[in-house]
């Protein structure tokens, strides 16, 4: 009987081959036309790769601050209406608002906006939050390395 069996199952296997699937996972990147945009500096003190929350922290507060590096600390802030000197941020990437110009598109401060770079653009604020990092002091009493500073803003220890 087992024998039996072992011979079927050997004949089914033989007859109905294992089909490989193919796993490719398909990464729909989105190409930017940059021809419009500018480059600009690196943001001081921030580092080469992943550094948009740097960078626009850089922007916002005049230095790095290490718990906005993280994009998504950008959303504890106050939600805002689209305006100079608001932040759009969504999963994984922040910006700074230089104009805005009504229609759902923004001349934007784009730190780490493709290739390690840091440019000045318009992009689509679609999918994005927009935040008032003035409105909330969650952060900006913190030095670039977290720890309070005596007296607030800019302070000197």
């Amino acid at each position: 009987m087992k024998l039996l069996t072992l011979t079927i199952a050997f004949l089914f296997l033989a007859v109905f081959p294992a089909q490989a699937k193919n796993h490719h996972r398909h990464h729909h990147k989105i190409h930017y036309d940059y021809s419009d945009s500018r480059v600009v500096s690196h943001p001081y003190g921030c580092p080469h790769t992943a550094f948009c929350g740097c960078g626009v922290s850089v922007k916002v507060f005049g230095r790095p601050i290490r718990n906005l590096y993280l994009a998504s600390n950008w959303f504890k802030f106050p939600r805002a209406h689209p305006a100079p000197g608001m932040v759009a941020v969504r999963n994984h990437h922040v910006m700074y608002i230089i104009a805005y110009d009504g229609n759902g598109n923004a001349t934007v401060y784009d730190p780490n906006s493709g290739g390690h770079r840091t440019r000045i653009h318009e992009r689509s604020l679609s999918g994005y939050r927009i935040v008032d990092p003035s409105a909330g002091r969650a952060y900006t009493d913190l030095p670039a390395h977290g720890v309070p500073l005596r007296g607030g803003i800019g302070a000197v220890s």
